[in-house]
């Protein structure tokens, strides 16, 4: 069975428009879930306002090409085209690790062993 993997997009938007393209980024990065995703970030360079990068970690490549050839992302790249530089070039890269920090909530008031 093929890896997990995360998919990169490298978005850069166009003149005056890349808080227009953020919002729009949040639109559709959610919608990936409905497609099996495990999770999504959207990422915006502070160096250049205008750089965005979109990640998605799918099961499989397959799960991702359902997402990225959905009418849904079809209908949103037509609709905001022009707030986007032209080719959007995404890379699968295949899982070879991952780890996270446990934040299971602090309870309030909690004994703290006395």
């Amino acid at each position: 069975m093929a890896a997990a993997g995360s998919v990169h997009i490298p978005w850069y938007a166009t003149l005056f428009r890349g808080d227009q393209l953020e919002g729009a980024l949040q639109e559709i990065a959610p919608v990936a879930m409905r497609y099996g995703a495990r999770d999504y970030d959207i990422f915006r360079s502070r160096d250049d306002r205008y750089k965005f990068l979109h990640t998605v970690t799918f099961e499989t490549k397959a799960g991702w090409e359902r997402y990225w050839m959905s009418q849904e992302f079809i209908d949103w790249r037509s609709e905001y085209t022009s707030w986007y530089q032209v080719p959007v070039l995404y890379v699968w890269h295949d899982m070879i690790v991952q780890g996270a920090l446990d934040e299971a909530p602090a309870t309030a008031g909690a004994p703290n062993g006395t």
